[in-house]
C-alpha cells in the first residue's frame, strides 16, 4: 500500500511569504511586553542574541530541508539523521510548542480586535475560520498569507513613523541596557525567540514545495532576514516611545506606542495590522502543525488515522481538524504570556534536535559551517533553561508525557 503524500504546488515567493507570515505575526505585536518585563531595555540585546541563535537554526533547517524534502520538518530530519527517538522528541516539541503559539496568535488577534470581554470567544472563532481555509488547499493558504503580509508591513511602517513622533525615552544607554542583568537578558532572548521560529513552517511544508532542494534554503534565509530587520526597527521604536516599564505593562505595546505619539489617529491602523499579522501567523501555524502531525502519524508515532489526506484538496484534513480543536481548548484556558513561554520551550527543544542533526550531516549535502550549528544547539539549550520556571516545568512534564506515550505505544504494538 502506497503511503499518502501531498502535492507540490508552492514556489519560492509562496514559501517566502509563508515564512514571513509566520514570523511577522503576533510576536512583533506581543512578545516585546514579556521580554521587557524580564530585561527592560536589555531586551534589545536579547533580540540580538535570539537572532544569532535563530540564524544558526535557520541554516540548519535549510540544509536539512534540502536533503530531506518531505513533510514534518525536524521530526523527519531527526529520524533520518539521528534515529526515531530524536525525531519523536523534535516532532512532539514542535507540536506542543506550536499549539501554544497558535493560542498566543489567536489571543493577540483578539486583544487588538475584539470588544472587551469577548477576547476568548473571538480567538476561538478565528481558529475555526482559519482551519477551514487550510482545509481547502495549500495554495489558498499561500494566497491569503501574501495579502496578510503586505497589509502587516504597511501598518508596521505607519506604526514606526508614528512612534517616531512621540517623546523619546533614553533606552539605549549602557545603564539602561543592563538593568535586567545577564539572566534577564537571556530570558528575554528565549521569549523573543518565539517570534523568529516561523521559518520552520517552510521546512514542515517541504513536501508541497516545487524544486525543494533550491527553493526551501533560499526561502528560509530570505524570510529570516526580512523578519530580523522588522523586529529590530519595531523593537527600538516601541521602547523609545513607551520606555521599558510601560512596554512591560502593556497588552498591546505597538498600539500604545502609537496612541502616545503625535499621530494618535494611526492607532486603529496599527490594530488592523496587528489583527492581520496574528491571523497570518495563525494560518501558517495551523498548516505547519497539521503537516508535522500528519508526518508523525504516517510513521506510527501518533494514531495512524491522522495520516489521512483529503482526496480532493490534498491536505492532511484530520490532523488539522484535531489541531484546531486542541488550540480552541487552549485559547479558552491560558493567557498570552504563559503561551509564549511554553511555546518557546517546545520550539527551542525542536531546534536543538535540528542543529544536532545538521551537525551530523556530511559530504555534498553540507551547505553551512558546523560552527553555526554548534552555536544554534548551545544557544537553544541555554535559552531553554533560562525561560520562566513555570514554562520549563510545564514543558518538561508535557515532553515526558509524550515520551511515555511512545513507550507504551511501542510496547503494545510489539505485543500485538
Amino acid at each position: 500500500m502506497t503511503a499518502p503524500s501531498l502535492s507540490r504546488r508552492l514556489g519560492l515567493r509562496d514559501a517566502v511569504f509563508i515564512g514571513l507570515g509566520s514570523m511577522i505575526g503576533a510576536g512583533v505585536f506581543a512578545a516585546f511586553a514579556p521580554a521587557a518585563a524580564a530585561a527592560g531595555s536589555g531586551l534589545l540585546i536579547g533580540l540580538a542574541l535570539a537572532a544569532v541563535v535563530a540564524f544558526g537554526n535557520a541554516t540548519s533547517s535549510a540544509q536539512l530541508a534540502a536533503a530531506h524534502p518531505t513533510s514534518g520538518g525536524t521530526y523527519a530530519y531527526g529520524r533520518a539523521e539521528l534515529g526515531p527517538w530524536w525525531g519523536f522528541v523534535a516532532g512532539w516539541g514542535f507540536v506542543i510548542g506550536k499549539t501554544a503559539s497558535c493560542a498566543a496568535m489567536a489571543l493577540t488577534f483578539a486583544a487588538y480586535a475584539a470588544p472587551e470581554g469577548w477576547e476568548r470567544v473571538v480567538a476561538a472563532v478565528a481558529v475555526v475560520a482559519l482551519a477551514t481555509v487550510n482545509w481547502f488547499g495549500v495554495t489558498r493558504t499561500a494566497a491569503l498569507t501574501r495579502v496578510i503580509v503586505v497589509v502587516v508591513l504597511l501598518c508596521l511602517t505607519v506604526a514606526v513613523a508614528a512612534a517616531g513622533t512621540a517623546p523619546r525615552a533614553d533606552v539605549l544607554g549602557a545603564d539602561a541596557l543592563w538593568t535586567g542583568g545577564w539572566y534577564g537578558i537571556l530570558q528575554s532572548a528565549g521569549l523573543l525567540f518565539f517570534a523568529f521560529a516561523g521559518y520552520a513552517r517552510i521546512a514542515t511544508m517541504g513536501e508541497e514545495v516545487r524544486d525543494p532542494e533550491r527553493t526551501i534554503p533560499r526561502a528560509i534565509v530570505l524570510a529570516f532576514a526580512g523578519a530580523v530587520v522588522a523586529y529590530a526597527v519595531v523593537g527600538v521604536s516601541v521602547l523609545t516611545a513607551l520606555g521599558p516599564d510601560a512596554t512591560a505593562a502593556s497588552t498591546a505595546p505597538v498600539a500604545d506606542a502609537v496612541a502616545g505619539s503625535a499621530w494618535p489617529w494611526a492607532e486603529p491602523i496599527v490594530r488592523v495590522g496587528a489583527a492581520a499579522a496574528s491571523l497570518g501567523a495563525l494560518l501558517a501555524l495551523i498548516a505547519g502543525i497539521g503537516r508535522t502531525t500528519f508526518a508523525m502519524a504516517r510513521e506510527g508515532d501518533l494514531p495512524h488515522a491522522l495520516a489521512a489526506v483529503h482526496p480532493r484538496w490534498r491536505v492532511p484534513h484530520r490532523a488539522e481538524a484535531v489541531v484546531a480543536t486542541i488550540v480552541v481548548g487552549v485559547v479558552l484556558l491560558v493567557d498570552v504570556r504563559g503561551a509564549i513561554g511554553f511555546s518557546s520551550f517546545g520550539v527551542l527543544l525542536y531546534y536543538f534536535v535540528a542543529n544536532v542533526a545538521a551537525y551530523r550531516q556530511r559530504g555534498g549535502v553540507r551547505r553551512y559551517p558546523r560552527m553555526l550549528q554548534a552555536i544554534g544547539a548551545a544557544g537553544c539549550g541555554i535559552l531553554c533553561l533560562t525561560l520562566p520556571w513555570q514554562s520549563v516545568v510545564a514543558g518538561v512534564a508535557v515532553v515526558g508525557a509524550g515520551v511515555l506515550y511512545r513507550l507504551v505505544r511501542r510496547r503494545v504494538t510489539r505485543a500485538a
